[in-house]
């Protein structure tokens, strides 16, 4: 076990990856660019760095950040965490494309440090129940490594690979995810329109064909409108943008994706980027349609 775990990143995920390390006995040295971010982690009981440099001065940091080209600025960037002379082992656990991850696992390795893509699944609850499911790309060397350190968060961690194999199969997971959530947002504005209870829908359905943890843990959630933020619109877009691109190169054609993904960038274009997935149902009940109730 690292003496101290570096943190870059502090969102909704970070922040639930924060807390698990904390619970489980690790010291979590945080950045953020966020300082209100910091001080909160501060609070919860991690120490507050001023760079991902000195984030990743005990030699194992986890990245937690929105796109690639955060994850290179965090890694590569001025006192980046990936920069200094002492080796570093960079756990990136952010959804970013396969191919950049390659890129910057070669980086890394140029410069003397280990790098492992580490993306999830399962979102903040997950993190904070230590029941994440994570895909991990990288060396058998540097997946045990990561291993150690990951156990705390995951109840699944499989080896997919070498780098950027774990983003390979994040947006597989995506591709599933995104659409399915489309479904629940879908059927979610009939049950409303209907005047059924969510919790009686869910109950009849529950151990027939069309149930699955993503009905279990989403549908009333969906259903009742609920805005509490576990996973956002954007970071949604980005998933299914990446999941086509990488279709098209593989001359695979993902019509469903495509789909879905039109209908969250509709989402984005009335300014719901920061939303939780759920307010997919104001694309289907006008009655939630207002920006400022997801967003409040």
């Amino acid at each position: 076990m690292a003496s101290t775990i570096g943190l870059v990143g502090l969102g909704v995920m970070g922040t639930a990856i924060l807390t698990r390390l904390l619970e489980t006995g690790h010291e979590v040295a945080a950045f953020d660019v966020n300082s209100g971010a910091v001080a909160r982690a501060v609070e919860a009981g991690a120490r507050a760095a001023a760079t991902p440099a000195e984030a990743a001065a005990g030699g194992v940091v986890i990245l937690s950040l929105p796109n690639a080209a955060i994850v290179e600025l965090a890694a590569f960037g001025a006192e980046g965490a990936a920069t200094g002379d002492a080796p570093v082992l960079v756990i990136d656990m952010s959804s970013i494309d396969p191919g950049a991850t390659r890129r910057l696992a070669r980086r890394a390795a140029d410069a003397g440090h280990a790098w492992v893509d580490s993306p999830l699944s399962g979102g903040a609850p997950a993190a904070l129940a230590g029941t994440l499911t994570l895909m991990l790309g990288g060396t058998e060397q540097d997946v045990a490594r990561a291993t150690t350190v990951l156990s705390a968060l995951a109840a699944r961690l499989t080896h997919c690979g070498p780098s950027g194999a774990g983003q390979t199969v994040k947006l597989l997971n995506q591709i599933i995810v995104g659409t399915a959530m489309n479904a629940l947002a879908e059927v979610s504005g009939l049950v409303r329109a209907s005047g059924l209870d969510a919790e009686v829908v869910r109950g009849a359905l529950s151990g027939g064909r069309a149930d699955s943890p993503l009905l279990q843990e989403f549908f009333v959630k969906f259903a009742t409108a609920d805005p509490t933020v576990t996973g956002r619109i954007g970071n949604m877009i980005k998933d299914l943008d990446g999941a086509t691109e990488a279709a098209r190169g593989a001359g695979v054609p993902v019509p469903l994706t495509a789909a879905s993904a039109e209908v969250h960038r509709w989402l984005r274009s009335r300014g719901l980027d920061a939303a939780d997935s759920a307010a997919l149902l104001a694309y289907y009940d006008s009655s939630v349609a207002d920006p400022d109730y997801w967003l409040a």
